[in-house]
């Protein structure tokens, strides 16, 4: 590679500045930047790099940012459903250990509000773990108390009424039992069914 410097005797002897040889001097002094930057500043050879990872992080913090958002509007949408409503009986008046209905079948993207009573003389759980977990519950109100979050269980004393206001998002079939010792031996099973 042959470097030449600007001679300023040709410069001052033209009446127009010589372009070519102009070019010839940036170039020049264009690579030894270039080399001057990569021995004392490595990261500088990959200009790229910076430029492609800042955009990178970019786009990660607007996904991130943004699916709160979009699961605040799908909630919203959800929220805004009537909810389905449903009862279903733990025990009865003669002292049965059984639920009514044992069959309970609830479409997935659905919002429901379970209305759960005990008429029986005695306290019954309403037990489906696995139910439980596929579903997202938005509230449980009993009496004048309302709960919020992941519910396993639902005990109700003689006389009770719970609403289970929820949405199932997981279909599959799922076994419904009073945890009590002795009740789901005696039948008080049930089964549910969350469909597509």
């Amino acid at each position: 590679m042959v470097l030449r410097h600007c001679d300023w005797n040709e410069v001052e002897g033209s009446n127009l500045i010589n372009p070519e040889l102009l070019q010839q001097n940036a170039n020049w002094y264009q690579k030894l930047l270039y080399q001057f930057a990569i021995k004392n500043f490595p990261s500088a050879a990959f200009p790229i790099f910076p430029i492609s990872l800042f955009f990178i992080l970019l786009l990660c913090t607007f996904v991130l940012n943004s699916t709160p958002a979009v699961a605040a509007n799908v909630s919203d949408g959800i929220l805004k459903q009537a909810a389905t409503e449903m009862t279903v009986s733990l025990g009865n008046s003669a002292n049965e250990l059984k639920f009514e209905p044992n069959n309970l079948k609830f479409d997935s993207g659905k919002r429901y509000n379970l209305k759960l009573t005990n008429p029986s003389a005695q306290k019954h759980y309403f037990t489906a773990k696995d139910f439980a977990d596929a579903i997202w519950t938005q509230k449980i109100e009993a009496g004048k108390v309302e709960v919020k979050g992941a519910i396993h269980e639902v005990e109700l004393k003689p006389g009770a009424e719970a609403e289970w206001v929820f949405v199932p998002l997981k279909p599959g079939k799922y076994s419904l039992h009073c945890s009590i010792a002795g009740h789901t031996e005696a039948g008080m099973t049930g089964e549910i069914v969350i469909s597509n």
